[in-house]
């Protein structure tokens, strides 16, 4: 769900729109472009990749150095934005047995409802070899892309930390060097929060939320999907008073997603958020620095502990061109292919020999670290009717922060919706 601002956004658009009228590649529906040759009839080393990073400016970059390291020709098809519509399509091609798309990236939603579908090819004997698998996010591999057979079914592209990121100028009018415990957190937000400006900034839109309460659910040591757990109570609880008690988050951004959120971060209007990724949003506003957006270490709540994601490239068991397409992911799974994402992507390498290479510097390498040596790193809980889990949730937690429902309506039918999904 890593979004850019939406004016950012709307530039990249209309950049893919053009390069798209020249790469030969497809469209976003998936139909060949004029002079593209289907794959599958080339009889040449052709996938085609189904992709969301065809808007980044980085894109064409990191394509010819991909083909050329790799061998192998990529056509793409670029996936919706739209987070809903994606997952449709995608779980579409897969059901359908669909042979025009030879690679997906998909996130872990769609890794938690696809693993277990027999739509996707094992690769841990040719592509994530026990070598490459030892320096990847154990916890991570094994919560999100391993199924009930045991079969590794994605390359991750980056670790990408859920992370706390404060606005340094505010930091320094609130009088305040760190913020290291929860007390320091509130005192933090209640500080900054004045002048129509508010201490946290959230998306609190029905489907994004999600990632927010679950990050205060393990901070106070509970359970997100145990909602008779009093520390689950306790995270939800204190998220109810950040926006109705102590007023230091407004409840209208139960609309805004991320476009929206860092958008108002990035003008001043928020002191501090939870945003995922490197700052690549903060970078291109000119906003991105020790003395202005930085991400931090997590405050210790009853623990200090932190979401990693990734998107993953898998490979399409209807596929008809599953030896490039092995030669793809191989590549993608190098050393050489994580470098390349980092360089043109800013996605941090999910191989742990990889991250540690001089090529990987600045001063994300620095928190990413520490944040490594400090915290519980978990990928994040859920269940197999993904999205219907998420918006459920989303729904109830809205009701709950307008005072349509009590906590204890919340904590009940939550437990509910965890019985009905899993």
């Amino acid at each position: 769900m890593k979004k850019f601002s939406s004016v950012i956004l709307a530039g990249f658009l209309a950049l893919s729109a053009v390069l798209a009228g020249c790469s030969g590649s497809v469209s976003e529906t998936g139909s060949p472009a004029a002079g593209t040759e289907p794959a599958q009839a080339s009889g040449k080393d052709e996938i085609t990749l189904y992709t969301i990073q065809s808007t980044n400016p980085n894109f064409q970059e990191w394509l010819k150095e991909t083909e050329e390291k790799s061998g192998v020709k990529i056509n793409w098809v670029a996936a919706p934005t739209d987070s809903d519509t994606r997952q449709q399509k995608l779980s579409t091609i897969l059901s359908s047995g669909d042979s025009s798309v030879d690679i997906l990236e998909i996130n872990d939603e769609m890794a938690t409802s696809f693993k277990n579908a027999g739509w996707l090819e094992p690769l841990q004997d040719k592509v994530l070899t026990a070598d490459i698998l030892k320096q990847l996010p154990q916890g991570y591999m094994k919560d999100m892309l391993t199924s009930n057979k045991g079969d590794v079914i994605g390359v991750p592209t980056y670790t990408g930390y859920l992370a706390l990121w404060v606005d340094q100028k505010k930091l320094d009018e609130a009088g305040m060097t760190s913020i290291d415990t929860e007390e320091d957190f509130v005192n933090f937000l209640k500080a900054t929060t004045k002048d129509g400006h508010y201490g946290y900034g959230g998306s609190w839109e029905k489907t994004y939320v999600f990632n927010e309460v679950a990050t205060f659910v393990q901070l106070f040591g509970g359970d997100y999907l145990d909602w008779t757990n009093e520390n689950s109570r306790k995270a939800v609880k204190f998220m109810y008073d950040m926006a109705n008690t102590w007023k230091v988050t407004p409840i209208d951004q139960i609309a805004d997603k991320y476009e929206q959120m860092n958008q108002k971060f990035i003008d001043g209007k928020y002191a501090a958020v939870f945003m995922w990724g490197t700052g690549t949003d903060y970078k291109q506003a000119n906003r991105y620095g020790p003395d202005q957006i930085h991400m931090i270490n997590m405050p210790k709540f009853e623990k200090r502990s932190i979401f990693t994601d990734s998107w993953s490239y898998v490979l399409n068991s209807a596929s008809k061109n599953k030896e490039a397409a092995i030669k793809f992911l191989q590549y993608a799974a190098s050393e050489d292919g994580e470098l390349n994402g980092w360089k043109n992507f800013d996605r941090y390498p999910a191989r742990a020999d990889v991250a540690s290479n001089e090529a990987v510097s600045g001063d994300i390498k620095g928190i990413y670290t520490e944040i490594q040596q400090t915290n519980e790193v978990h990928g994040r809980p859920m269940l197999p009717q993904t999205m219907e889990f998420i918006s459920e949730m989303g729904t109830l937690f809205q009701n709950y922060i307008q005072d349509k429902i009590t906590l204890d309506d919340f904590c009940k039918k939550a437990q509910e919706a965890v019985e009905r999904y899993k």
